[in-house]
C-alpha cells in the first residue's frame, strides 16, 4: 500500500527484510540502549551491516528511551542507520508518548542527515511487547503529523516482517489518511 500526504511526502507500507532496502537513504534501527547487536531487528541489522557498524555506534551509547542516533550504513545498501529506543510497553508509564517521540527523533535526525527517503520497522513491537495494532496508529499519526514540516524526507516505507504486521499496519495507514 502507498499514499501520498497532502504535503506531498509518499508512505509506504511493504512485507520485506529491512536489511535489504534499497533506495533508501537511511534505515531505522529498533535498537536497544546500549546500541548492540541483540536479537529482532536490531540483531538482523548488525549481522548486515558488519563489525563494523557496532564499533561505531557503541561509543554512541547508551541512548534513552525516545532518542536517536546515526551511524554509517556499513555493508548494507544504504547511506544511515538511524538507531532509535523505544518503550518498552509493559515498564513504560507513558508508551504512546514514549513511541511517538521515538518516531520524531528518528525523523528529525534523517532531516539532519538530508536523507530523501528512509525505511522504518515497527518500533517496539518485537521484545518490547508492544501491541502491533496500538503501534501502528502511534506511528502514523506521529509521522502524518509532521510531514509537513519535512523538507528532505519525502518517502517513508514501512518494512514489516510478517503479512499480520503488513496488514496491520496497511489498516492503520488507510485509516488515518482519509
Amino acid at each position: 500500500m502507498r499514499v501520498t500526504t497532502d504535503s506531498g511526502v509518499v508512505i509506504e507500507c511493504v512485507q520485506g527484510d529491512i536489511t535489504r532496502q534499497t533506495g533508501v537513504d537511511a534505515v531505522v534501527n529498533a535498537a536497544n540502549a546500549e546500541l548492540a547487536p541483540g536479537g529482532g531487528v536490531a540483531g538482523a541489522i548488525h549481522a548486515a551491516a558488519g563489525p563494523g557498524l557496532y564499533r561505531e555506534s557503541r561509543e554512541m551509547a547508551p541512548i534513552q528511551t525516545g532518542e536517536a542516533v546515526v551511524t554509517g550504513a556499513h555493508d548494507l545498501p544504504n547511506r544511515y542507520v538511524i538507531h532509535v529506543l523505544g518503550p518498552v510497553y509493559p515498564q513504560s508509564e507513558r508508551p504512546a508518548e514514549e513511541l511517538a517521540q521515538a518516531y520524531r527523533a528518528a525523523l528529525q535526525r534523517a532531516e539532519e542527515c538530508e536523507a530523501r527517503a528512509v525505511a522504518f520497522p515497527a518500533i517496539s513491537t518485537g521484545a518490547f511487547g508492544y501491541p502491533v495494532d496500538e503501534a501502528a496508529h502511534v506511528a502514523f499519526d506521529t509521522i502524518l503529523a509532521a510531514c509537513p514540516a519535512l523538507h528532505s524526507v519525502q518517502y517513508i516505507r514501512f518494512v514489516l516482517f510478517d503479512l499480520r504486521a503488513t496488514a496491520i499496519h496497511q489498516q492503520a495507514l488507510k485509516a488515518l489518511i482519509r
